[in-house]
């Protein structure tokens, strides 16, 4: 053993007592309370959240349209509004469980077909600037 005593049953002292050089209320160090934890989302937050997140990336993929001057086709414009209105009212979607995630907002070929407009607003963005040139 790393730390014996010289005399036996007797346990390690200390020659001077622990001082701080103020009182520990003064200094304001733990005086306040610490921040009690914050609780878990609830799932029907969590859900409400994805909802959002899922509003603003189909009116993003509208917006840079517009902005970028792409002209989207009438299929891609009804696309975006119908699932926009589903989310709004149903909070999802899609009805079969089986074509996405039970707690996902588009299904897979929705989401495919976001990232698909939203890829061709980019390029079709891009292609302008660099014709110029």
């Amino acid at each position: 053993m790393a730390f014996k005593s010289k005399t036996p049953g007797k346990g390690l002292t200390r020659k001077s007592e622990l001082k701080t050089k103020a009182p520990l209320s003064s200094r304001g160090g733990l005086s306040a309370r610490p921040a009690a934890p914050k609780p878990p989302p609830s799932p029907h937050d969590e859900k409400k959240a994805l909802q959002k997140r899922t509003l603003r990336a189909l009116e993003r993929a509208k917006k840079a349209a517009a902005e970028a001057g792409v002209d989207l086709s009438e299929w891609e414009n009804d696309f975006i509004d119908s699932v926009s209105d589903r989310v709004k009212t149903y909070g999802r979607a899609f009805a079969d469980p089986d074509k996405g995630a039970i707690n996902g907002t588009l299904s897979l070929l929705q989401g495919v077909k976001l990232r698909e407009i939203r890829q061709k607003v980019k390029a079709r963005a891009v292609k302008p600037a660099d014709e110029e040139n």
